[in-house]
This record gives structure tokens, C-alpha cells and sequence, in this order.
């Protein structure tokens, strides 16, 4: 047997088991206190999240070296009543520019008046120090926004919005509902798998050891964060404990539904989880593979936050992937079988029955039928399906990123309609000094720029600031952006560089761009593969990689008209990268089940009864997992962010069609209809091909059965029970 098959059955060993179980208690208990502490590792400062190369990276640099800007982020108090502005309300202001200097290194501007006169504005630069510094910046605007209303005349309004207001609002909406969150998924996927076994206390078992698993990834993401320079943000902490959850539950249930056929064919446990691991482990390793390689094609993206997830959720992967399939057979073997009551599984029951005469065997038997009809329909629909996302709209503004209200998004919406519209977020322009005069006129005469401060001068760089005559955050000021940029770069020797909010929401835009042209078919080369590498084939992998494919284009589609009727018709630059990652490294994992499956019983019954039979038999548990991991990915709809409800509901979107239509009817009718080419060009196909294949039908209740005991094709099963 070779050595990584003994080292697999490990937890089913009846002294090992004690060894694999001290081991994961050990790193329990070391993990716990390291994992709590992910929080304060986070990076979600938005400039962290760029490029090097980026121009408003490049911008944010030249302001730190020459002016000593680099390290702030403005806050903008707005104060705003119905009538003009009072002397009172203008002490008011006047009194908290005195206080708020505190919070910055830079000397404060004069309190602006709007030109209607009922609204005053004062800008805040916060200064960052320090590897907490974001973490200070939050706590100095929560300051801010109280000491603003504490004393403030009766019906003035103040708001604290601008790029700072907008980041602690930020910071607030991923800081905190990791509790929540956490509560949420466990919920979920508790009533899952009590659902799904029927079991009072099965489902505590791989609930406890999904529990140890994340805890255990947060503590080496936490590791990786404070150590290795790994980037992690509020969005890819969420997606962690998320996918935790949701591969390492649906690795659960395909190792427990392999292990209760086996408990039915062996008396002894320790046996059937023996042979339960070692027939479950190739697809199990196959999944967490391709998923893990899928997620660290991220590391070619340019964004820094998405290279950073790729790693991150990689990291959560492999560490359910461990301990699912030895905490969890440790678990099992040792509490018994008595975990299945009040269905126990007993030896020699008879289980191709219950299979293959269920409703999976009976849909199994409806495709073989007529494949060709099911494919083609299945496929029409899903394409019918996708054209929904050609109104996919990308760009979300201040305003559309939450679901809830935000004071950022209210101080905004306030000195828009007393300001012009960019007041809250200037943009920034370091050039040559000498040029200041040509680089000045060259601003004031672009289009969409409503005025032009004052400059600073540094030695031999100028910092000049402008207002945009249109919101900070929408697409015609970044338009605006582009034309100033031209404008700038268009001053002989002046080596302009554009910096600022808006800057950097235009450069994360092509940083996206570029990363969807980058990732997304090095992604379909790696799925792709590893599905050869398991299948032993190539046409099997092909049609499997364009069939989850289709199945996430449609589910895009779909998702976006129902992003529609929630009323967020505007995504995230993000949504179409994450989204084909997850749901093509996810998705495929169910195919991968149910192909591995039909293979090992084409290899003893032939291809048309292998398909039928791996499809009766893995129904019911890919049903189950594929229930679990939605579940848990529209989880994410209780972060108050429409980018993270957006992605959980297209990940929930596209895990159902992959489960309930793509793997239950289109997969199966297409390996029906091509035949054993399928498995072309391993000596499968020709073996099927060169046998005289029965017809795709059930076999009778008593008739013999493959897989009694052993494994096809080793010394094992031929001992135990010789073919017949």
C-alpha cells in the first residue's frame, strides 16, 4: 500500500486516533488566542490596496516624501440648517477647528461658507501614525463626530463625511459584525446538518470540527499578516470564516456518507472509516486542490487586496481540508456508531436499494433516457439565463455601497447640494515647482475641475489641490480625472502625478480590469489541469470546465437582475473576478464528486451503468453540500455592504445551479451522450469501448454489488469478497 494511503488512515486506527486527536487539540489551544487577534492585522486603508505602479500610489508616495501628506486622510465636518447660517453656528465651527488640530500635524483651513449661506465646511486632515495608525484614524473621527455635535446650536446639522468619515464607516461595517457573521454561519449550517442527517447529535461532530478548523486558519492568516507582509482586509477576513465553513462542511458530508455505506458493509468501524478514507480521499484532495490553486492564481492580480485573498482563503481550504479528513474520522471512530441514531447504519444492510431506487436513482434513470434532449435544453436554459448579465452595471458611488444609512454617505449627499460636489475629497497634483503656473492653467482650463486652490511649495515639488464640480465617487469624476491626468502629463517636464480618492477609485477600476484579463483564464488553466490529472482524461475535462463556465454566466445573469429587484443595480469592480474564482474553483468541486464517482464505476460496471449509478448514489450528499455552501455564502448579506451581499448571493446563485442542475442533469446527460470517449485517452475508454455495454438500468435488489468490501481492483477486495 503506498505510504500516503497508511498515513490517510491514520484517524480510523484504533491507537492513532487518540494521537490525531491530541495533535488537534494541541493546536486548539494554541490557535484560539492567535486567531482573535485577525481584527487588529487588517489593513483597510484603500491606498494599501494598490498597485505600486498605480499613479495614485505613485502620487501618495511624492506627498509623503515631499510634503509629509502621505500619512493623513482629510475628515470633513459639514454643519447645515434650513435658514442661513447663525453667529452661533459659525463659533461653533470656528470653536472645533481649535479642538480638532489635535488630530492633525498640518495647520487647519479656514472654515468655508457655502454661497447660499446655509452650510459651513471644515476640513480635517487626520495624520496616521504608527502600524495602528488606520485603527487611530477610526477612533480620532468617532471623537470628532461627537465633541461636533456636543454643544451645537439647536437645528444645526453636522455630518462628518470625506475620505476619512467614509473609511471609519468602512472600518465599522467589517469590524463590527465578525460576531454576528460568525453566529450566522453556524446557525446556518447547524440546521443544515441536522436537516440533512436527521440526527440529534451527528451534527454537533463536524460542526465542532469545522469550528477548530477556522479558528485554526484565522491564527495562521493572523501569523501570515504580522510576519510575512500578507495583506488582509475586513472583506477577505469575512470570506475566510465563510469558506471555512462551507468547503470544510461539504468535504464532511461526503466523508460521513462514504462512511455510513461502509458501517453497512463491515462490523468493525475502525475498517469501514478505514476504507471509507481511502475511496473519499482522491476526491476530497482533487477538490481542496483545485480550489486551493484557483485561489492562489489571485497572486497575479495587480490589487493588492485581491492578491491578498488568494492566499488568505487558500489558507482556509487547506486547513478544513486537514481537518476533515483526520479530526473529523478521529472523531467518528472514537464516539461510534451510535452518533447515526435513530438511523444507525448496521452491518450487511443492504444499500444499492435504498441508492438506487430513491429519487436520485430514479432521476438517474430519467436522463439516461434521453441525454441528448436534457443536455441541450439544460444548456439552452442556462444560456437564456445569462443574458441577464448584460446589464451588468459596475461602479458603485458612496451612496450605493451600504445597505444601511452611514453618516458619510449623509455628509456627502449635504455638501453636494451646498458645495460644489467634490468639495468633500479635493484631488491631489505634485509636479515640478517650475511649472506650477503651466500645470495650474492646464487644471483650470479642464473641464468638470470647479476650482483650483491654493499651492504649496516644497523645495523643488508643488502640491496643488482641486475641487471637482461632481461627486467624488462617481464615474463622471473620474472621467473628469482622465482629462486632467492628459492635461497634466501634457506639461513639458512638469512629471505630474494625480492622486487622491477619486484617483485611486479610477486606477482600482482598470487594477480590476486588468487583473479579470490576468486571473481569470490562468484560473480555467489550472482547474483545468488539475481535472486531467485526475481523470486521466481529456475530453471529461473539457466538457466539466465549460459547463461550470456556463453555469456561472447564468448565474451572473440571474444575480444581476436580482440585484436589480433588491435595489442595487450598481456591483463592485470586484464582483466578476471574485465571483468566477469562487464559483469556478467551488463550483466544479460537485462535478468533481460525481465524475471521480462514475469512474470508479465505469471501471466494474461500464460507462452508461457507472454514470447512472454515481449519480443515484452521490445525489443525495451533493445535494447536501451544495445547500450548506450557498447557505453559508448568503451568509455574507448580513454585512451591512452591498459588495459583500452582491458576492454572497451570486456565490448562492451559482453553487444551486451548479448542484441542482448542472451536476444532476447537464454533466450526466453530456458523459451519457459522448460515451465512453469520455474518458479518452485513458485505457477506460478503450475498455468500455471494446465491451458490450449493458443497458443503463439498475441492476435487481439482491444481484451483485460492487464495492462490498474492498477497493475495485485491490488485493484486498479480491480477498475478501473474489469478483464474481
Amino acid at each position: 500500500m503506498p505510504v500516503w494511503k497508511r498515513l490517510a488512515v491514520w484517524p480510523a486506527g484504533s491507537r492513532t486516533k487518540w494521537a490525531v486527536l491530541l495533535l488537534w487539540l494541541l493546536l486548539a489551544f494554541v490557535a484560539g488566542p492567535l486567531g482573535s487577534k485577525l481584527t487588529s492585522a487588517q489593513s483597510n486603508d484603500a491606498t494599501a490596496w494598490l498597485p505600486k505602479s498605480a499613479e495614485s500610489t505613485l502620487a501618495f508616495e511624492a506627498g509623503k516624501r515631499h510634503f509629509d501628506v502621505g500619512n493623513t486622510l482629510p475628515a470633513v465636518v459639514v454643519y447645515s440648517r434650513d435658514g442661513a447660517v447663525t453667529p452661533q453656528d459659525r463659533a461653533k465651527a470656528d470653536a472645533d477647528r481649535a479642538l480638532f488640530a489635535r488630530y492633525s500635524d498640518s495647520a487647519l483651513a479656514p472654515v468655508a461658507t457655502s454661497q447660499d449661506h446655509r452650510a459651513l465646511l471644515l476640513m480635517v486632515p487626520l495624520t496616521m501614525r504608527g502600524d495602528d495608525g488606520f485603527n487611530k484614524l477610526v477612533d480620532h473621527v468617532k471623537d470628532i463626530r461627537h465633541q461636533a455635535r456636543a454643544g451645537a446650536p439647536g437645528g444645526l446639522e453636522v455630518s462628518v463625511t470625506g475620505p476619512g468619515g467614509s473609511a471609519a464607516d468602512l472600518a465599522g461595517v467589517f469590524g463590527g459584525v465578525d460576531g454576528p457573521l460568525l453566529l450566522a454561519t453556524v446557525a446556518v449550517v447547524a440546521l443544515v446538518l441536522l436537516l440533512t442527517y436527521r440526527s440529534p447529535v451527528l451534527w454537533l461532530v463536524p460542526l465542532l470540527a469545522v469550528g477548530l478548523s477556522a479558528a485554526l486558519a484565522n491564527a495562521v492568516v493572523y501569523l501570515l499578516a504580522t510576519h510575512a507582509g500578507l495583506v488582509v482586509n475586513g472583506q477577505s477576513a469575512s470570506v475566510l470564516t465563510v469558506l471555512v465553513f462551507g468547503a470544510g462542511t461539504d468535504y464532511a458530508l461526503l466523508l460521513i456518507a462514504r462512511y455510513r455505506e461502509e458501517l453497512r458493509r463491515h462490523a468493525d468501524r475502525h475498517e469501514a472509516m478505514a476504507l471509507a478514507l481511502r475511496r473519499s480521499l482522491p476526491a476530497v484532495l482533487a477538490s481542496a486542490t483545485t480550489v486551493t490553486l484557483g485561489l492562489l492564481c489571485l497572486l497575479a492580480a495587480r490589487m493588492n487586496s485581491t492578491r491578498g485573498l488568494g492566499p488568505v482563503a487558500a489558507v482556509g481550504i487547506v486547513v478544513a481540508y486537514l481537518a476533515m479528513t483526520t479530526l473529523l474520522p478521529a472523531l467518528l471512530v472514537i464516539l461510534g456508531r451510535w452518533l447515526f441514531w435513530p438511523f444507525v447504519p448496521r452491518a450487511g444492510a443492504d444499500t444499492t436499494q435504498d441508492a438506487e431506487h430513491g429519487t436520485w436513482g430514479r432521476i438517474a434513470r430519467w436522463v439516461a433516457r434521453r441525454p441528448r434532449t436534457v443536455w441541450v435544453v439544460g444548456a439552452v436554459a442556462l444560456a437564456a439565463c445569462a443574458l441577464g448579465g448584460l446589464g451588468l452595471r459596475t461602479g458603485l458611488t458612496q451612496a450605493d455601497s451600504f445597505t444601511t444609512t452611514q453618516e458619510s454617505v449623509v455628509g456627502q449627499s449635504t455638501v453636494a447640494r451646498h458645495f460644489p460636489a467634490g468639495s468633500a475629497a479635493p484631488f491631489d497634483v505634485y509636479a515640478a515647482a517650475g511649472h506650477t503656473s503651466e500645470v495650474t492653467a492646464a487644471l483650470e482650463h479642464t473641464r468638470g475641475v470647479a476650482r483650483v486652490l491654493e499651492p504649496q511649495r516644497s523645495g523643488d515639488w508643488v502640491h496643488l489641490k482641486a475641487v471637482l464640480a461632481d461627486p467624488p465617487d462617481t464615474k463622471a469624476a473620474e472621467r473628469t480625472v482622465e482629462r486632467v491626468r492628459d492635461a497634466v502629463h501634457a506639461v513639458p517636464g512638469a512629471s505630474a502625478l494625480v492622486g487622491g480618492d477619486t484617483a485611486t477609485r479610477l486606477d482600482t477600476a482598470r487594477a480590476y480590469t486588468h487583473d479579470e484579463r490576468t486571473v481569470i483564464p490562468l484560473v480555467l488553466a489550472v482547474v483545468f489541469l488539475v481535472l486531467v490529472a485526475l481523470l486521466r482524461a481529456l475530453v471529461a475535462p473539457v466538457l466539466l470546465l465549460a459547463s461550470v463556465a456556463l453555469s456561472f454566466l447564468a448565474a451572473l445573469g440571474v444575480s444581476v437582475l436580482l440585484f436589480r429587484g433588491l435595489g442595487h443595480p450598481r456591483s463592485d469592480e470586484s464582483l466578476i473576478l471574485m465571483g468566477f474564482l469562487f464559483l469556478v474553483a467551488l463550483g466544479v468541486d460537485y462535478t468533481i464528486f460525481m465524475v471521480t464517482r462514475a469512474r470508479e464505476e465505469a471501471a466494474v460496471r461500464g460507462h452508461a451503468p457507472g454514470v447512472v449509478r454515481a449519480v443515484a448514489v452521490t445525489g443525495g450528499v451533493i445535494t447536501s453540500a451544495g445547500l450548506v455552501l450557498a447557505a453559508t455564502f448568503s451568509v455574507l448579506g448580513v454585512l451591512p455592504a452591498v459588495s459583500m451581499l452582491q458576492m454572497g448571493l451570486l456565490v448562492a446563485v451559482g453553487v444551486l445551479f451548479d448542484t441542482l442542475l448542472v451536476r444532476t442533469l447537464l454533466v450526466p446527460a453530456l458523459s451519457l451522450d459522448v460515451g465512453p470517449r469520455l474518458w479518452w485517452p485513458s485505457a477506460l475508454a478503450r475498455q468500455a469501448a471494446a465491451r458490450a455495454e449493458a443497458p443503463p438500468t439498475i441492476p435487481a435488489p439482491g444481484a451483485a454489488r460492487y464495492g462490498e468490501a474492498g477497493e475495485p481492483g485491490s488485493s484486498e477486495s479480491a480477498a475478501v469478497h473474489p469478483r464474481r
